[in-house]
């Protein structure tokens, strides 16, 4: 096999021309292989074998900059340079990372994990490298899908007026920018794809001397062309108007012609644009009829497509269903999401209530602030994001819904730790920032039937902004709807009060277990909300327990519900004598399953108990 030869990019650069298919179709088998076991992002990877192969054989990755955006189609990078055994522990606890990182591989130029980034994050390494007199490339590997988000165009906007050396690939796998006009514009892409045109393209600049634009002939001549070329490519006018020069559209699964329009884009030395057109899930039948299926999977039987693990219902799904009967009782309930409609569960909403659907695509500020416009004029709308997008919703948050103490109702999906995807999609700030949001209330569901409930009421009873934060997966073993009290006794106790809120109770019911085994006799206290918080509502329940307050997230610190429980009880001359604030510290959570990452942080049930004994015997 050829690929196992391959241990870095060098050994890429040195294979025959001949040999690249055959390495392409290894590599789609390693992936099938090795992403059936561990699950990952499979359709996006199969899309981009032949682009990343041509890559490293233009490119030197150890020194030549490539920022992937999103970064879920790395996988096939990271087996070229050095990390194809480590494929087993991929997105593990310890293992290899579904997402480039820098620390794993010099090859990795920069973290990434969400959208539309790359243009502005390789401008500024294209202009700290003019500015440091270095010698690099500089590549953005972009998808259609993350074009959908403003801040590509912002970065396109700077970096084509820059005239930095710059190459933006666009990995077009779905969405066009413009439809190509018939066989004229595929022979031209042909043309323009094989060496004897760039070199000839090289002499033809050359006769005009250095400064070729500042000849009347040449800029007569590339007049003409440019106006052929706009009436049949009309795909490349938008980037050609931003300053860039277009090559394109090129087959994204031919690695010949790939690396001749890199070679070529390399030689232009300014901002270049390389579109090119994939298939996502190439090579493997069921990823191609069912990309987005095949996008992320959890482990599968390759020989047959299915899950190994049946799915089960989640507090996503919950959510579309409740959603849906809430727009059948009402007409003003409308949803959107922002190019997360399976993820977040309305699949079946956008079916049922199509002109009630708004997918926005990668546009989280953007939903935010329709969803304002939306409320203001009468509707009720609801806003589903994953908690680590809902992140680009911040200004809007602010100044287009909470200033107007609009009813917007954000519905705020893998709140918390989410397991494999690791440090860029944890959910772990949503609970910070929100409750900071003059006039937010922010709902904490433990279970299903307290989700149902708290959206139900966040729909049609609460006034102003309301988020209902809920995480990935399914619920524990706590099934009792107590939601309508902002704070609950779950249990009673003498010595030490542990409180929490959403799933994370399931932790404290497991501490109070495991303290009563060690004689000591732990109250449990289960926040509904996080904001608002106020003294009158907790000071009924603070005063049983006087030795210990144990307040238990899977959030980051600075600015937790157990800090801002802390302060309330400081200025009211209530704080116990020990306080004990337990959550992810103040640093971000790796990848692995959710209770690898609680046991690590010492969220977990044991490591409240712990804590709360250690505390204690301090106290003695």
């Amino acid at each position: 096999m050829i690929l196992e030869s391959i241990q870095s990019p060098a050994d890429v650069k040195a294979l025959r021309k001949e040999e690249l298919p055959q390495l392409c179709r290894e590599l789609r088998k390693f992936l099938v292989e090795s992403i059936s076991k561990t699950g990952g992002h499979l359709a996006s990877n199969l899309g981009t074998v032949e682009l990343t192969v041509a890559i490293h054989r233009v490119f030197d990755t150890e020194k030549d900059r490539l920022v992937f955006d999103v970064g879920h189609q790395c996988y096939v990078h990271k087996a070229l340079t050095g990390r194809r055994e480590l494929f087993s522990t991929l997105r593990q606890f310890g293992g290899l990372s579904g997402f480039p990182k820098p620390y794993e591989s010099e090859h990795d130029a920069f973290i990434a994990g969400h959208a539309s980034n790359s243009v502005s994050v390789a401008l500024g390494m294209a202009r700290a490298r003019t500015l440091r007199h270095a010698d690099y490339d500089v590549l953005a590997l972009i998808g259609d899908g993350a074009l959908s988000g403003g801040l590509a165009y912002e970065g396109l906007n700077n970096a084509g007026a820059s005239g930095e050396p710059l190459i933006v690939i666009l990995n077009d796998n779905g969405m066009s920018i413009n439809p190509n006009v018939g066989a004229v514009s595929q022979h031209l892409s042909r043309l323009r794809s094989k060496p004897a045109y760039y070199h000839f393209k090289k002499w033809y600049r050359s006769l005009f001397g250095s400064h070729p634009a500042e000849n009347r002939l040449y800029r007569f001549n590339h007049h003409v062309k440019t106006s052929l070329k706009k009436t049949l490519w009309p795909g490349s006018s938008l980037f050609e108007r931003m300053g860039f020069t277009y090559l394109g559209p090129i087959d994204g699964h031919d690695v010949d012609r790939l690396c001749n329009v890199l070679e070529w884009a390399k030689e232009l030395h300014g901002p270049v644009v390389v579109h090119v057109n994939t298939i996502k899930g190439k090579g493997y039948s069921y990823a191609e009829r069912n990309p987005d299926k095949f996008h992320g999977v959890s482990p599968f039987d390759p020989v047959t497509g299915l899950t190994k693990k049946p799915a089960s219902e989640d507090f996503s799904a919950v959510f579309g269903k409740t959603l849906i009967d809430c727009a059948a009782r009402d007409d003003r309930v409308c949803a959107m999401t922002a190019a997360m409609e399976d993820g977040t569960g309305l699949t079946d909403f956008a079916r049922a209530y199509p002109d009630r659907f708004f997918d926005v695509a990668i546009a989280e500020g953007h939903a935010v602030a329709m969803a304002a416009g939306m409320a203001k004029q009468g509707m009720i709308p609801v806003v589903a994001l994953y908690s680590t997008f809902l992140q680009r919703s911040y200004d809007m948050l602010i100044h287009d819904v909470a200033l107007q103490k609009l009813h917007v109702v954000l519905a705020v999906d893998r709140a918390g730790l989410v397991g494999a995807d690791g440090e860029t999609h944890h959910g772990c700030f949503d609970a910070l920032f929100l409750p900071e949001i003059p006039g937010f209330t922010v709902l904490c569901p433990a279970n299903f039937a307290e989700e149902r409930s708290m959206l139900r009421w966040a729909i049609f009873q609460c006034e102003g902004p309301v988020a209902v934060r809920y995480p990935r997966g399914g619920e524990g073993s706590f099934r009792e709807d107590t939601w309508d009290k902002p704070v609950v006794r779950l249990r009673e106790g003498t010595d030490v009060t542990l409180m929490a809120y959403g799933t994370m109770l399931e932790e404290i019911l497991k501490a109070a277990e495991l303290l009563k085994e060690q004689h000591i006799s732990a109250e449990v206290l289960k926040l509904n909300r996080i904001a608002p918080l106020s003294w009158e509502e907790l000071e009924p329940f603070l005063g049983q327990t006087k030795n210990c307050l144990t307040v238990a997230e899977d959030c980051f610190g600075a600015g937790c519900a157990g800090q801002r429980i802390s302060a309330i009880l400081a200025e009211h001359g209530a704080a116990p004598r020990r306080l004990i604030l337990k959550n992810l510290g103040g640093d971000f959570a790796p990848a692995g399953t959710v209770a690898q990452l609680r046991r690590s942080a010492g969220v977990d049930g044991e490591g409240i108990a712990v804590a709360v004994m250690e505390a204690m015997k301090h106290e003695q």
